[in-house]
């Protein structure tokens, strides 16, 4: 088979992702079947792979070529359909499949698709990714003809869903309002929604790549507008949001305030502790110290960690963790799951503990300590001065004695509280983030890193 050469922006750290037309094609989906399913063939214990797509315009031609690409090696293919990315997951594990491919933008534009890849159980990110592309463009394909069949696994997944209900009767009924952002998981919540227990509500339901709604990505305060208006309307208990591959979840309370995702994880914390005393969870750096001393507060061992997916995936089976987060609203459940983010089964797990508890999920958050901090912030910094200046910080900050966490970029503690840069895996910037105790001492970390920014070259606007 001919070799193909792929655009080497779409090759990214824990995924494959472009603009299709422009840097990703129906012929780079066909060629990653094929160099994925050599891939699979010499070092899996199986021939067959999942695949999937989520609701963009252009998923459905990318699955194709894809499929076409894993057969023209001799792979079997089981197609799962239309759904998130938490459906093609649970797929690997519900079907016993060596890997799988779910075709998903995730919550980017919508003139941008891509490609998150599992290989046997774990994701397959990194160097692997790298591999990926060097095969492809050696052209040193696989030889052989294999099979495509559609399977159709959501009922099984929803009754995974509905096993992370805590047994017994709940102490309250909820009401809950939810919005999946015209995203991936809108036809599973429409299934799901019926079988809960409480009153539930839901808009943005209809699968629908144009995003007609709002663009899916709870991160951003403007696309939970909606959810917001819905829960003070309906006095909902809660409030749920998805980003367009449902593998992240947005919470907001029944006044409309947002829970950030280190809040929501403490909150889970607390939960898989009392089960489990003990237990090791881990957060990404980018998340408050307030959680990370709340674990152990708990009595549990908090992990610090590098930031993406798959890193926090790899962890936590290296070290069988049974819970995981990152800032960005992926939460990670191995207590009683499969230690994959599901936004999806996350919501389950919250409304269960919910339910289970007399207290309001406003009442719950206004326990945790307070912090106050920046928002995450994105500097630019060209792509072949990331990771230079990073070391640049390392360098000066360890040469006058600074408290240095250097696991992803640099995180520095200091008596006000901690500052963070780190490269982003994703573009040409630096990602800034600092909290303290109070706005004097936010104030003082902020001076502080923007001047070890401004030693490198590097201007943060305020």
């Amino acid at each position: 088979m001919a070799p193909h050469r792929f655009n080497p922006t779409i090759l990214r750290e824990y995924d494959i992702r472009g603009t299709v037309g422009k840097t990703l094609s129906a012929a780079d989906a066909n060629a990653i079947g094929r160099a994925f399913g050599t891939i699979l063939l010499s070092e899996a214990k199986g021939k067959t792979v999942s695949v999937g797509y989520d609701g963009r315009i252009s998923s459905p031609d990318l699955e194709a070529a894809l499929v076409e690409g894993f057969q023209s090696v001799g792979v079997d293919v089981i197609r799962v359909g239309r759904g998130p990315t938490p459906l093609l997951y649970y797929s690997v594990f519900h079907l016993n499949t060596a890997g799988g491919i779910m075709v998903t933008g995730s919550h980017n534009p919508p003139d941008q698709n891509g490609f998150k890849l599992v290989l046997g159980r774990k994701a397959f990110h990194g160097a692997a990714i790298a591999r990926l592309g060097r095969l492809a463009g050696e052209g040193t394909f696989a030889q052989g003809k294999g099979s495509a069949v559609s399977k159709d696994v959501r009922d099984a997944f929803i009754q995974e869903l509905l096993a992370g209900l805590k047994p017994g009767a709940a102490t309250r009924p909820l009401t809950v309002a939810w919005d999946p952002g015209n995203g991936a998981a809108g036809e599973i919540v429409e299934r799901l929604i019926p079988r809960l227990p409480g009153r539930h509500m839901a808009i943005n339901t209809k699968i629908d790549g144009t995003f007609p709604a709002h663009h899916p990505d709870p991160a951003e305060e403007k696309n939970l507008r909606q959810l917001k208006d819905l829960v003070l309307a309906n006095k909902c208990d809660v409030g749920l949001a998805f980003d367009g591959d449902g593998d992240r979840l947005g919470v907001v309370d029944s006044s409309g305030n947002t829970i950030m995702p280190d809040q929501l994880l403490a909150l889970f914390a607390a939960d898989v502790i009392a089960a489990t005393p003990g237990a090791t969870v881990i957060a990404d750096v980018k998340s408050s110290q307030m959680l990370f001393d709340e674990i152990a507060r708990l009595g549990g061992k908090p992990l610090m960690w590098r930031t993406g997916h798959a890193l926090i995936k790899d962890k936590m089976a290296e070290i069988k963790a049974p819970l995981a987060g990152e800032l960005s609203g992926h939460m990670f459940f191995a207590d009683r799951y499969y230690g994959y983010d599901d936004a999806l089964y996350s919501a389950v797990r919250l409304l269960s503990f919910l339910a289970n508890t007399k207290d309001s999920l406003a009442t719950l958050v206004s326990r945790l300590p307070k912090w106050i901090n920046t928002p995450e912030m994105r500097v630019h910094c060209a792509e072949d001065r990331k990771f230079a200046v990073i070391g640049e910080l390392k360098d000066r900050l360890r040469a006058k004695g600074a408290k240095v966490t250097d696991i992803d970029g640099v995180r520095v503690t200091t008596p006000d509280g901690w500052w963070l840069v780190r490269a982003s895996n994703t573009e040409a910037a630096l990602v800034v983030r600092a909290e303290a105790r109070d706005a004097a001492g936010l104030g003082r970390l902020r001076t502080e890193l923007e001047d070890q920014l401004r030693q490198s070259g590097v201007s943060v606007s305020r």
